[in-house]
């Protein structure tokens, strides 16, 4: 059988060349006909300062594309540029994780190559970072944290905090893990409210949330306001000068979905101004968070890097389907959670499919 020849993005390894996911070399070694590696010229180098700062912006490139089968990326883009001398031999391109804002689907199609994802991996611990982010908020754990450090016992009546019963929790986009959230929350007895246009009331009653009828409602009622929407043309953007001027000022805001979804400056503006009290943030418009921004020298924030959701656990999840996934596309058959599912019609792509079947004895 010929080999099957699967390439991972380098940013799915470290210094040494071994993988940053546990479970990779263990699910891989039942498929002899299967060689993987990395692309190498995007792995991290021992000692290397500034690997950090190019990780996000890495690209998959036609020499990546002509060496593989297929490929497992994290934080790489995949932009149509990556199909500038074809794609004859790649098959399938996995996207470890559910968002999929920096691959070029239409491209993909266009090039007879299979998309999928992972989508349910990080939905526990995406909707449990967002539930930290509340309760350190709620009990005013940055200026707490803040008083030991510094030995500010005088502050101690400043950093008086709230519990949530009785008050309104606003979750925008109520998919997998805002359901999680509601259903993690629940026991604080806090009230939820959700703006989330494709939701199915049925769910969202049986969560204990109440649908409203517009982000500016939701705005308006909510002490927090919680972002879970996936980014697209639609939501980039949908936090902005306006958006924040509905809320209360005592309320806080947290993200943990994408950055490019809020207007970053406005909201530096209106938490430096005291218009809403704080905010937790997993996620930046410019990542990494450059050490200048001024979101740094704010102490009513709570920041961490694009990294709270990843758990040993979440990475295991999200890892495994993947890997399943191309498993599955290496004898010939079809990966579940299809991103771009038209490709499965093309004779082009059935073509590379069928080099990979399995024949019977």
């Amino acid at each position: 059988m010929q080999t099957f020849q699967l390439k991972f993005t380098g940013d799915l390894s470290d210094a040494a060349g071994n993988p940053t996911v546990d479970c990779i070399l263990d699910r891989l070694a039942q498929a002899p006909h299967l060689r993987h590696g990395f692309l190498e010229d995007q792995q991290p180098k021992a000692g290397d300062s500034t690997y950090h700062a190019l990780k996000y912006s890495m690209e998959i490139g036609p020499h990546h594309v002509a060496k593989a089968n297929g490929i497992v990326t994290c934080r790489p883009w995949v932009k149509a540029s990556a199909f500038a001398q074809g794609a004859g031999d790649l098959v399938a391109i996995g996207r470890a994780g559910i968002g999929y804002d920096k691959i070029d689907l239409a491209a993909c199609t266009a090039n007879d190559v299979i998309v999928f994802n992972s989508p349910h991996g990080l939905t526990h611990s995406t909707a449990s970072a967002a539930l930290l982010f509340i309760l350190g908020l709620s009990k005013r754990f940055p200026l707490q944290d803040r008083i030991i450090r510094e030995y500010r016992w005088d502050l101690q009546n400043d950093a008086v905090g709230d519990d949530l019963e009785e008050q309104t929790l606003g979750i925008v986009g109520l998919g997998q893990s805002g359901q999680e959230l509601a259903r993690l929350i629940a026991p604080f007895r806090i009230r939820m409210i959700a703006f989330s246009p494709h939701a199915e009331p049925a769910t969202a009653k049986e969560l204990g949330v109440t649908l409203v009828g517009s982000l500016d409602e939701l705005l308006r009622e909510s002490d927090y306001v919680s972002l879970h929407s996936r980014l697209n043309e639609q939501t980039r953007g949908l936090i902005g000068e306006r958006e924040l001027s509905l809320m209360k000022p005592t309320a806080f805001f947290i993200n943990v979905a994408r950055g490019e979804m809020v207007d970053e400056h406005a909201l530096v503006r209106f938490l430096r101004e005291g218009r809403i009290a704080g905010a937790g943030l997993d996620v930046f418009e410019t990542e990494p968070l450059p050490l200048g921004n001024p979101l740094l020298q704010l102490d009513n924030v709570m920041l961490t890097p694009h990294w709270l959701a990843s758990t040993h656990r979440a990475l295991r999840t999200t890892m495994a389907p993947i890997l399943d996934g191309m498993l599955r596309i290496s004898s010939g058959e079809l990966p579940d959670n299809v991103l771009n599912p038209d490709v499965r019609d093309r004779p082009g792509f059935n073509d590379k499919l069928q080099r990979w079947r399995r024949k019977d004895p």
